[in-house]
């Protein structure tokens, strides 16, 4: 198990309820020291009938001896959404901040891989956002990805906001 897999088991068990797990889905070698691209599978615990892969990168040993910052992956990160049967929304957060549907450590105690949800009533589309949080400098590396809804038959189980 690798140093990623370690630090990704340690934060799952810090995950707050109501965050999705993910399942990894793709690990692709990108050097010959052992550094991986790793794809997660994502599903909303919220929205049933969507499921989002993200994309992170996971540091071998090799180069964490190498280039020193032992216990941080680097913030890059990608993430796609999509309708992967039909789409029931549960209760949902509707304020611009939304709601946080998942986190994966990224660092032993301060960078995390967060991953929002928000509702855009006017063009009734959900918006999903991929982000690094770390508790003392913020990461303007970021990705999202939408879901339309428009023209979908998605049953609200609260009620489709006015």
């Amino acid at each position: 198990m690798s140093t990623k897999s370690y630090i990704a088991l340690a934060a799952a068990s810090l995950i707050s309820a109501g965050t999705a797990s993910a399942d990894v889905v793709g690990k692709v070698g990108v050097d010959w020291i052992g550094n991986d691209i790793i794809i997660d599978a994502v599903a909303d615990p919220q929205v049933k009938g969507v499921t989002c892969h993200v994309t992170y990168f996971d540091r071998s040993v090799i180069d964490r001896v190498k280039n020193g910052n032992w216990f941080e992956d680097p913030s890059n990160n990608s993430i796609a959404c999509r309708q992967t049967g039909p789409i029931e929304i549960g209760d949902i957060d509707l304020s611009k901040g939304g709601d946080e549907v998942f986190k994966t450590g990224m660092s032993l105690i301060w960078k995390k891989l967060v991953v929002n949800r928000i509702y855009d009533k006017e063009n009734d589309t959900l918006i999903y956002l991929a982000h690094s949080r770390e508790l003392t400098d913020g990461s303007a590396k970021m990705a999202i990805s939408t879901i339309p809804l428009y023209g979908q038959n998605v049953l609200w189980k609260n009620g489709k906001p006015q």
